[in-house]
């Protein structure tokens, strides 16, 4: 498998210090060439605010030593061989040929991101894309590289085990979650963790959560995984879930099925959530 992590670095601190107005098309500019691989409508800067990136309508005095600093410490390098390891450890799986990695810095201002979030978050399931957005507070800027592992577990997974979008469960989307938190934590212990994964996981939610691991459907999923705030957010149906919780939950789930098998989280990579659920059931029951 081979990596591209994109210089965003450089390009972000270019951008920061160009004119304000100069800013929007230079930022449409960098996200060009993963916007096509985005099947989301609309305007390629407004979405980026709207997914908490930084600001390129106002200036903020704290942007360009963040991105330096980023710089400074070979974010960049980290990320490429947090995922070079990475690929070593799932080469027995199928997995993308090439694989193309953007980071992009977040807005220190948005709530979501910031409290929500814990301070960065990443999305890998844009076919041969992966995307980590964060602000370098120094409790995130460890756990940078690490998430980028934790969204290429999503990436390798899929391409062994269905995602139909019609038909994926709650419990898909959660045991995803969970077990790329587990292959997180197999690679680089517990602290590399997300602080989504580590949170305290209220009894009544993990309950809400569990009684509704056989719904189906996409559009479904994401309220259980990621939360009230999440679906507040984006206009969608609350469902009582506190921000974050599908993911300490599956790691729930995930763990029940480890200590049961032995197996590791590498080998469970290309196992169906349903195999893998088994051990919660049999335990429940």
């Amino acid at each position: 498998m081979k990596f591209t992590v994109h210089d965003t670095f450089t390009a972000m601190a270019d951008l920061l210090e160009r004119p304000l107005e100069e800013r929007p098309a230079l930022l449409t500019a960098m996200l060009a060439l993963m916007r096509a691989s985005i099947p989301v409508p609309g305007d390629s800067v407004d979405l980026h605010h709207m997914g908490s990136g930084f600001r390129v309508d106002r200036e903020d005095e704290r942007y360009l030593p963040a991105v330096r600093d980023l710089i400074d410490r070979d974010v960049k390098g980290r990320i490429e061989r947090a995922l070079a390891d990475a690929a070593d450890r799932l080469s027995g799986f199928d997995g993308p040929d090439h694989l193309n990695v953007m980071f992009v810095l977040g807005d220190p201002d948005d709530d979501y991101l910031m409290d929500a979030a814990g301070g960065y978050y990443g999305m890998g399931s844009y076919g041969d894309w992966l995307y980590v957005i964060a602000w370098p507070r120094e409790d995130v800027i460890d756990r940078i590289a690490h998430c980028a592992v934790h969204e290429f577990h999503h990436n390798v997974r899929f391409r062994n085990v269905e995602w139909n979008p019609e038909t994926v469960t709650v419990g898909e989307h959660v045991v995803a979650e969970g077990l790329a938190e587990a292959f997180v934590r197999e690679m680089a212990g517990p602290e590399a963790m997300g602080p989504w994964t580590t949170r305290p996981l209220a009894d009544e939610v993990f309950a809400r959560i569990e009684a509704d691991l056989d719904l189906a459907g996409m559009q479904n999923t994401p309220a259980y995984v990621l939360g009230d705030s999440a679906m507040s957010r984006f206009g969608q149906e609350p469902r009582g879930i506190s921000d974050m919780a599908g993911y300490p939950a599956g790691l729930r789930l995930v763990e029940a099925h480890l200590e049961a098998t032995g197996m590791s989280a590498t080998e469970c990579t290309a196992l169906p959530a349903e195999e893998i659920l088994k051990a919660w059931r049999a335990r429940s029951r």
